[in-house]
């Protein structure tokens, strides 16, 4: 049975999905962009800046669920540009153990209001 995730602690979805869904094993989240939870965006800030406000949000929509960083399965990173990659990859380590997951990293056309990451992960819940 599909259960709807939400939390206050990352942005409201603004649009017709939800942050995250669960069937009591596994949650998916949206692909969470650089919008702080009060609406502030960040697609001005560096790759860095950009690539921990995503993995923030995902922290929190993940702790929603009943599920930590250390739980997840397969991350998805969808960067405006791959030669922001290495930057991104810094940042994005700090927030794994010595087992993280199972990634993609790819370049995309564009992403939504013009930042430059977005993140998307599935994780373990039990």
């Amino acid at each position: 049975m599909k259960k709807i995730i939400h939390t206050d602690e990352a942005p409201e979805a603004v649009g017709a999905y939800s942050q995250a869904t669960t069937n009591g094993s596994l949650v998916f989240t949206a692909g969470q962009i650089p919008l702080t939870p009060d609406g502030e965006l960040l697609d001005d800030e560096p790759i860095d800046v950009q690539a921990r406000q995503c993995l923030d949000n995902l922290t929190a929509v993940l702790a929603e669920a009943g599920a930590e960083m250390s739980d997840v399965l397969k991350v998805s990173v969808f960067l405006d540009d791959i030669d922001d990659f290495a930057e991104m990859n810094d940042t994005y380590a700090t927030y794994f153990d010595d087992e993280p997951p199972a990634r993609s990293a790819v370049e995309v056309g564009s992403l939504p209001k013009g930042v430059g990451v977005e993140i998307e992960a599935i994780a373990s819940v039990e």
